[in-house]
């Protein structure tokens, strides 16, 4: 049974997606989903593109950036720690539409106050930007903290989802 790990880019409101997965018999598993000029992008080559395995995966950002989908439903690689996963994991359940704090995510994982850094860190490592929504966690105070796209990503994908309302000219 082989594998191959493969690319392909979507294009978006935001920009080119970049998207990275393992092809096997069973079919794709999403690796990664990047945006430009994202912290950490995986490295992928011209010659590893593969458009084809991706069918799914278009529709469904298709379908999203069209406002017809609020959830993904994909096969994703288990990357990740142990607790980078759990927090990963705690994303999916945050409704679209919807944003919580990252004090709050903590609440929900048990993680102690003090250790608030790492459930930053594991959003910071999120290899699956969009599937895995970690734009819907922000400050206590209302403000857009880090995110691996640029904050200006997450303003606009926190708008297009309905959590904030566009600003005024």
């Amino acid at each position: 049974m082989s594998t191959s790990t493969v690319h392909t880019v979507h294009p978006s409101p935001l920009g080119d997606l970049l998207l990275t997965g393992t092809v096997s018999p069973a079919g794709l598993t999403l690796g990664s989903l990047g945006m430009p000029g994202q912290r950490g992008a995986p490295a992928v080559g011209a010659e590893d593109r593969d458009d084809g395995p991706f069918a799914e995966v278009h529709r469904q950002l298709d379908a999203y950036f069209e406002g017809r989908r609020t959830r993904f439903e994909l096969p994703l690689a288990a990357t990740g720690t142990p607790f980078q996963r759990a927090v990963w994991q705690a994303l999916e359940d945050i409704p679209h539409g919807t944003t919580t704090t990252y004090g709050e995510l903590a609440a929900r994982l048990g993680v102690p106050r003090a250790d608030l850094r790492a459930v930053g860190r594991a959003l910071g490592a999120n290899p699956l930007l969009l599937v895995r929504p970690c734009h819907r966690v922000i400050g206590a105070d209302g403000s857009m903290r880090g995110y691996a796209a640029g904050v200006e990503r997450k303003l606009w994908l926190l708008t297009h989802e309905g959590a904030l309302q566009p600003a005024l000219l």
